[in-house]
């Protein structure tokens, strides 16, 4: 049992610090072998702050779940310093399968040379290169039994992985960075931070010497592994992370496994500014089927599809509650991964959808009869055939939702929202409008369709057409022949400032709310550490002293004994020229305030 109070699914306490930055942390996706079953998903993640990189690695054998989904957890973290590359499903096909391996195991393949031949030998190539990118390797596994030092029983002995921080060595010589690398220090003082937050000691870590070195090591095979090939080759210190495959319960090996590499991320100065940690069972919301090239079908789960023998169809987009590691499979007709692939149905077919290995959908193919009307070749289980409104999507501020009838999207004044485009059964979206009332994307001539406009809450709407008049909800209509078929409700909250955290010279960090005085004398200097707001990422705002915008870096605020009539100096936080709040700053005989870059 985990020692955190009053949280179901959280693994751990972040500080949340937030930049006052408009891009304050950078994600890079990088996608190889795409569209294949062994498709490849890379995220590099860099933090505001330049630090050392961590690479984590899931799923490099496809039968540990707990492995490949406590490395996605962190595909979508926000970093304050330091860098991240994360691969969560490095072999999705074995993942897809629920198996070790396809033709290799792909752990056994980090060898100097390899012909390949095998997807396996592909990907480990692509592996090898992030290697080298990274100061840092962490690769996620489940392992048998229980490791234990000396023998206790079947499941704990020395040759049993399962509870183990396992590195190659105790102690390497690195001539990469010219001094020894202290492995086996490292991973025990991580299983101790780690096994103080694990009440029950039968689940606590210890640490692994696979002595793979040594000419009489007990895992020889161990060799060509990942963590070896890190640590010989590149010389970054390298750890192979092991919940017991003993634990049935997933949602606890995630959290072990997350306890962990906090810990190592903590020990490598690697800040997160926040987690986005979930693990709610997978559900298909629906498959959009394009027909022919012409036609797209919405389908839900356990919906069918009906068309004509020899229609051709393609999978082109997979709506569910994650992003990441869905795959589809048309049964008999092509490979593991159908995704975006066409094929000419000519039996009857039905369409698997998993999320890793687990199905969490499926769709049934079926094919008219000669004498039937062609128009019923869409026609769904539902037999309903008026046009049906299903979903809109829309970005808010760069991030997709998905939002059916009646919901309510809420936002921030100043977020920018763009309409993407709408689902529906029974008619093609280009004979449907999307109209956000209260706004006007073509002045010259309202059309009533807002689709592919970039929408600014705060300066774009037109109050008199929102909710009694006080600009703080309005509808967006999906109409089709001049009837409203569906409505989406935008739900605007004003940005507001809860605090900012200040530096004095003085020594220590102080915190000021909105209205809040800053006393400090002409000697002193105050630099800006810190703001937080109800806006997600402080995406927009900006920060003001003495007329001076600061940017997105952190600023030190020095004063002279110069005086000026009427100066009244503030930090003043605002976005898109609404002003969230200010801090003012009273000075001693009221000296100018003068901004410089921090040199830190």
């Amino acid at each position: 049992m985990i020692k955190i109070k009053n949280l179901n699914f959280l693994i751990i306490i972040f500080i949340l610090i937030i930049y006052a930055a408009e891009g304050h942390c950078k994600t890079e996706h990088e996608v190889y072998f795409k569209n294949t079953e062994y498709e490849l998903n890379v995220y590099k993640i860099y933090g505001t702050e330049p630090g050392k990189t961590l690479m984590i690695i899931g799923g490099i054998q496809g039968d540990e779940p707990g492995g490949y989904l406590s490395a996605d957890l962190y595909a979508d973290m926000a970093l304050r310093k330091g860098n991240l590359i994360v691969v969560p499903r490095a072999n999705f096909f074995s993942i897809i399968e629920h198996k070790r391996a396809i033709n290799w195991d792909m752990n056994r393949r980090f060898i100097a040379i390899n012909s390949k031949e095998y997807y396996e030998d592909k990907i480990v190539e692509i592996l090898k290169g992030l290697m080298a990118q990274s100061d840092y390797l962490l690769n996620l596994h489940e392992g048998s039994g229980f490791f234990r030092e000396t023998w206790e029983s079947n499941l704990k002995n020395p040759l049993r992985f399962g509870q183990s921080i396992i590195a190659d060595t105790d102690i390497y010589f690195s001539k990469e960075i010219g001094k020894e690398i202290l492995l086996g220090d490292i991973a025990r003082k991580i299983a101790h931070q780690v096994n103080e937050k694990i009440d029950n000691p039968e689940y606590h870590f210890r640490f692994n010497n696979h002595k793979t070195f040594e000419k009489n090591t007990s895992h020889p095979e161990q060799r060509k592994s990942a963590t070896f090939y890190a640590l010989s080759v590149y010389g970054i210190p390298a750890f192979g992370i092991e919940t017991s495959k003993e634990i049935k319960d997933i949602e606890k090996k995630v959290r072990f496994q997350t306890i962990i590499i906090n810990s190592f991320m903590e020990e490598f100065g690697i800040i997160p500014e926040n987690p986005k940690v979930a693990l709610d069972p997978p559900k298909l919301n629906y498959l959009v089927i394009s027909v022919n090239g012409s036609q797209n079908v919405v389908a839900r789960d356990g919906e069918e599809i009906r068309i004509k023998k020899g229609d051709k169809i393609k999978v082109i987009q997979i709506e569910a509650n994650y992003e990441r590691g869905l795959s589809i499979d048309i049964l008999g007709i092509g490979t593991a991964n159908d995704f975006q692939k066409e094929f000419e149905i000519v039996h009857p077919a039905k369409a698997i959808i998993r999320k890793d290995s687990l199905k969490c959908g499926e769709i049934n193919i079926s094919l008219l009869e000669p004498q039937e009307n062609v128009k019923e070749a869409f026609h769904a289980s539902t037999n309903v055939q008026s046009p049906r409104f299903t979903y809109l999507i829309v970005e808010v501020n760069g991030l997709r939702q998905v939002l059916s009838h009646g919901e309510h999207l809420k936002v921030i004044r100043g977020d920018k929202i763009k309409l993407l485009d709408v689902v529906a059964d029974w008619v093609n979206t280009n004979d449907l409008s999307v109209n956000f009332l209260g706004y006007v994307g073509n002045k010259m001539k309202n059309t009533g369709e807002d689709r592919g406009y970039l929408i600014n809450t705060a300066t774009d709407m037109w109050t008199k057409y929102s909710k009694d008049g006080k600009g703080l909800q309005y509808p967006i209509a999906i109409n089709y022949m001049n009837k409203r078929i569906g409505e989406i409700f935008v739900d605007i909250d004003e940005p507001k400032l809860n605090y900012i955290v200040v530096k004095h010279s003085q020594g220590g960090q102080r915190w000021y709310a909105d209205g809040d005085i800053i006393t400090v004398t002409p000697k002193d200097t105050l630099e800006l550490i810190d703001i937080k707001t109800n806006i997600n990422g402080n995406i927009g705002v900006k920060i003001n002293v003495f007329g001076n915008d600061l940017g997105n870096q952190n600023k030190i605020i020095t004063f002279s004994k110069k005086t000026a009539d009427e100066v009244h100096t503030a930090i003043v936080v605002a976005r898109e020229g609404i002003i969230l709040g200010r801090a003012k700053i009273q000075i001693s005989g009221e000296p100018v305030a003068v901004i410089k870059e921090s040199t830190k």
